[in-house]
Parts: C-alpha cells; sequence; structure tokens
C-alpha cells in the first residue's frame, strides 16, 4: 500500500457551502481519496488519499462548475 499524501489547490468561483459541497462531493467520488477539506473562504481545497491524479482532482473541481489552481 502507497502512503497516503496531502495535495493543496486554490478552487476559484465558490460562492456559497453549497458550492463547497458541490466541489467536495465530486472530488471525494475520485477513486484513492481518502478526505477533502474546502475552505470558502480561501478557495483552499486540501485533498488527502493514496496516488492521486492532478488531473482527476482538477477535472472533478471543473465538473462541480469550478477551477483548481
Amino acid at each position: 500500500m502507497s502512503p497516503s499524501t496531502t495535495r493543496v489547490y486554490t478552487v476559484t468561483g465558490m460562492t456559497c457551502e453549497h458550492c463547497v459541497r458541490s466541489v467536495v462531493e465530486e472530488v471525494s467520488e475520485i477513486p484513492g481519496v481518502s478526505a477533502v477539506d474546502v475552505e470558502l473562504a480561501t478557495g483552499r481545497a486540501e485533498v488527502t488519499g493514496e496516488n492521486l491524479s492532478d488531473d482527476a482532482i482538477r477535472s472533478a473541481v471543473a465538473e462541480a462548475g469550478y477551477e483548481a489552481a
């Protein structure tokens, strides 16, 4: 089993808690993701899991309607 890693992104375009929940739900569906923490005020998204794919995470954020940097 590979060690768990944490990656941090800045998500732009979120305006409310519903936005945060949408991002958390989409990113949580990615295989290997064990935790997602998103702060509305700063746009900071912390994703923890194994074998994390930047492309998959960015795609999930885009699917929710936002952009991850």
